[in-house]
């Protein structure tokens, strides 16, 4: 513990003028204010700045008792009286000022040298005569680095305050120390940009330190150490031994940041040193959450966290307690509080949490140390398995929105469940179960090119005859098909062996619904109608699984469109009387645009303008590019023909309904919408 006034020089604030401005709003009318937030994002430095400031501004001096260099006898009461002795102390002008004597809070005993009582008896209570210089002075007790010794802290705050109750405190720590009177001004890492194509002040803070560089790979080195000004600073240290798209090509790969470099506080000099401070004080039972968490690369909600974190020492209860602890330390940030509303499922949600890089490195390296690695892998993928079927389910039911909000919120723990190599086979085919899973938000959510990468790569780990591979085969076969691939025959051939060796009447089914597509897309509409109407005459026995019976009839509407009007729009009706319930918007959608594509074929364009606004409206409720593109088209015909008063065009003549004049793929890459933060 030190126990100094600080007069070193501050360094730059940067990126801080709303926190500054709260905080030296807070200075004229609360009686404690704390700064809190994660390590190494300069709680202490602003602080600093602030009561600089404020003192100068108001001929005032600042008494900071440091709280985290060290034990230091009678804690951080004693601590304070040492700061105001005269040989620490300097007042505005630089020069010493008067000090109340340092005088020992216990109460002079026998054998106190001649003229101790007097001197006792002068200064009975020691914190009275301090809060009396106090206020002579216009001084600011600073509390800095609070974490270690935060219960005496309070104490002292409480104790100051009963011997004079308008006595400024400012308080700097990981948490707030929970006093009743507390303001609290939380510290957030630094913003990487400030809008499209402006920098912000992580930015700002990096260039500072290279001088002129590519603004890109600045953003770049910023985004992957999240804005800390630590992490930044450290980073920055490394110029002298390697260029900047080196350091931005290292800070980008998934792997711990161990950089370090001089600073003032031993625990700043490297990102390991910063976490391992704040490591130091928590719980046996926080540790190890901490470290287990650090498996999961995006954010999640507590159900996901016990099922990584619970074991034999952890009981699965414990969890959410140890987040709550941990996120009031500033190790994991919350990023969606309890009690909010699904906005298209009006489902409750729950809270979010995330840990950052930093502490996620951090608690990997002391996963690994534990041999604890392989097992807290292996529990998240499962745990993914389990979401992914989920998700599923809630696609085939009333709640198709549900299904796409769920595989939006885990984004990254899907991708990272399905890129991660497996550790076994059993393992590989936990990954392959979850991309199978997920066939709804490749097939019918327009990432055909990321699921067929994924299942690829996973049959090439799950080589063993399963039912879950020959769903698999289909699935890369059915993607294949919808992208017209000349890959589609051979796998839908893989597929339809492996049925048949599982007597699986259901995966037949598919099979041809999958042929039916392909025909459909190569133009060949007597094939297509042939496979779609073998498809719509099974009964599935597995309804949660693929596209069914409904869709392959809805398919069938569109494949007859042109030929027989009749028969198109039995074939739709039939399609949605099928369906498993009303929130089938992928159904719904589908089978509006087959009546559309009937109606203008056999020239009733309003009708078929009609029912394509509404299928563009259920498709966007999906969500899949490819068939919104293909909708608009459609919709964009049609206003043509009615304003024109032209003739129905020729079947031959027309545009592909599955085309949009590209190449299908999506920019954006694996996921269909990135989830805001709250």
């Amino acid at each position: 513990m030190t126990t100094w006034a600080d007069r070193r020089p501050l360094p730059g604030v940067v990126g801080r003028a709303v926190e500054h401005e709260q905080l030296s709003g807070l200075l004229d009318s609360a009686r404690l204010v704390t700064l809190t937030g994660a390590a190494g994002v300069g709680k202490s430095v602003l602080a600093r700045a602030v009561l600089e400031e404020h003192t100068a501004r108001h001929d005032g001096t600042v008494l900071r008792v440091g709280c985290w260099d060290g034990p230091a006898r009678g804690g951080p009461a004693e601590a304070l009286l040492r700061v105001a002795g005269p040989a620490h102390a300097t007042g505005k002008d630089g020069q010493d000022t008067a000090r109340p004597p340092a005088v020992p809070l216990a109460h002079p005993g026998a054998g106190a040298p001649p003229g101790a009582a007097h001197r006792a008896d002068a200064t009975a209570d020691p914190l009275a005569a301090l809060t009396a210089y106090c206020r002579q002075r216009r001084a600011i007790v600073l509390l800095d680095d609070c974490d270690p010794q935060r219960d005496a802290c309070a104490r002292l705050v409480r104790r100051l305050w009963r011997s004079d109750p308008a006595l400024r405190i400012v308080a700097t720590a990981r948490g707030p120390l929970g006093l009743a009177e507390e303001r609290v001004v939380e510290i957030a890492p630094l913003p990487v940009t400030l809008g499209e194509g402006i920098a912000g002040p992580a930015v700002e803070l990096l260039a500072a330190r290279t001088g002129t560089a590519a603004p890109e790979l600045l953003v770049a080195v910023c985004q992957a150490l999240e804005g800390s000004p630590l992490a930044i600073a450290l980073a920055a240290r490394q110029l002298d031994r390697m260029s900047l798209s080196q350091l931005a090509a290292q800070v980008g790969t998934d792997g711990p940041l161990f950089y370090a470099g001089p600073a003032a506080t031993v625990r700043h000099t490297s990102l390991y040193a910063a976490q391992a401070a704040g490591y130091a004080l928590c719980s046996p039972v926080d540790r190890q959450v901490w470290a287990r968490l650090s498996v999961l690369p995006g954010d999640f909600d507590p159900w996901l966290a016990s099922c990584v974190c619970a074991s034999s020492d952890v009981p699965a209860a414990a969890v959410e307690g140890a987040l709550e602890r941990l996120r009031t330390a500033s190790v994991v940030e919350r990023v969606r509080d309890a009690g909010g509303v699904h906005e298209d499922a009006g489902a409750a949600l729950p809270p979010r949490y995330r840990l950052p890089r930093a502490a996620r490195d951090f608690g990997r390296t002391q996963l690994r140390e534990a041999g604890e690695e392989a097992g807290a892998l292996r529990r998240f993928r499962q745990a993914c398995a389990a979401l992914a079927a989920e998700a599923q389910i809630a696609w085939q039911g009333p709640d198709q929105q549900l299904a796409v909000g769920l595989v939006e919120d885990e984004q990254a723990n899907f991708d990272a469940a399905l890129t991660r190599p497996p550790q076994d086979a059993e393992d590989a085919l936990g990954a392959l179960e979850i991309a199978v899973s997920l066939w709804f938000h490749w097939a019918a959510c327009g990432f055909r090119r990321e699921g067929r990468a994924h299942l690829d790569r996973l049959l090439l780990l799950s080589p063993d005859d399963t039912a879950l591979r020959a769903r698999a085969l289909w699935l890369a076969g059915y993607l294949a098909a919808q992208e017209d691939s000349p890959a589609a025959g051979a796998l839908l051939d893989q597929a339809w062996t492996a049925a048949v060796m599982h007597a699986d009447s259901d995966g037949l089914a598919r099979i041809a619904h999958a042929h039916g597509v392909l025909a459909l897309y190569r133009g060949d509409l007597a094939a297509a109608v042939a496979c779609l109407e073998d498809a719509s005459r099974h009964r599935s026995l597995d309804p949660w699984f693929g596209p069914g019976p409904a869709h392959s009839r809805a398919l069938l509407a569109i494949a007859l469109s042109s030929l027989d009007a009749r028969r198109a729009r039995t074939a739709a009706h039939r399609a949605w009387e099928a369906r498993h319930s009303d929130g089938d918007f992928w159904l719904y959608s589908t089978v509006l645009y087959a009546l559309a594509m009937t109606e203008r074929a056999h020239g009733e364009p309003e009708a078929a303008l009609r029912a394509c606004r509404k299928a563009l409206a259920a498709k966007r409720l999906v969500g899949d590019p490819l068939s919104i593109a293909g909708a608009r088209t459609l919709l964009a015909g049609l206003r043509h023909q009615l304003r024109a008063g032209a003739p129905p065009p020729d079947r031959d003549a027309q545009e592909p309904w599955w085309q949009r004049g590209g190449s299908g793929a999506r920019s954006r890459p694996f996921f269909s919408r990135l989830r805001a933060r709250s």
